[in-house]
């Protein structure tokens, strides 16, 4: 785990904060779509992404999910820290996107941190920031562009997490992600195709203007 952390980390911590990340940080390897944090849980540790993805989501009251954005390797969740912070109760659910490396990192650590190291404190800062803006713009998709544009733009969101133009999820799951209907998605996805964007396949989608 030492050697992970120095190489995607190291160019942003301390040796001796690295090194305490070692001591105390526990390492997992989480399979695509195993589902990390519920809606209501209360988190204990942060994770901090080695390698993979992470999607992050919101649930209304009937059930239904809109994703947020998604956290990839160098990241972690401002959300999550947020919640381990204020030991209050998780408002979003976060999903593997892919086969995932994480480290999670105990709460009374995070704590301590950031007043013991300014490296910590930048990262949690920046965190902050880098979501807030992912946020923003998951409010400006919802609310000026069109289903279309919404579409192909997670399409292309999707692509670049997973580091690949051939995309394997069905309708359903994009319906959901969206907050639409199958029906909806099918037939813009069609639209898509024609316009030379993407490729539809039986059990994939590549995405072509990326």
């Amino acid at each position: 785990m030492l050697e992970q952390l120095k190489q995607h980390y190291g160019y942003l911590f301390e040796d001796e904060l690295i090194q305490e990340i070692n001591n105390v940080g526990t390492y997992k390897d989480i399979p695509e779509g195993f589902k990390l944090i519920e809606i209501g849980d209360y988190i204990k540790s942060m994770p901090l992404l080695v390698s993979g993805a992470i999607k992050i989501l919101r649930e209304d009251e009937d059930g239904d999910e809109l994703i947020l954005y998604f956290i990839e390797q160098g990241d972690t969740c401002a959300m999550t820290l947020s919640c381990c912070l204020g030991s209050s109760k998780s408002e979003i659910r976060a999903i593997a996107e892919t086969d995932t490396k994480l480290i999670m990192i105990p709460v009374a650590k995070m704590e301590e941190w950031l007043g013991k190291y300014k490296s910590w404190q930048q990262f949690v800062l920046q965190s902050y920031h880098n979501r807030m803006s992912e946020l923003l713009e998951a409010i400006d998709t919802i609310a000026f562009l069109k289903m279309d544009e919404r579409l192909f733009k997670y399409l292309k969101d999707k692509a670049m997490v997973n580091h690949n133009e051939v995309i394997h999820v069905t309708h359903q799951q994009i319906a959901r992600d969206l907050h639409t209907s199958r029906v909806v998605i099918s037939r813009l996805l069609k639209t898509l195709e024609i316009d030379g964007k993407i490729e539809l396949h039986r059990n994939n989608i590549k995405v072509l203007d990326l």
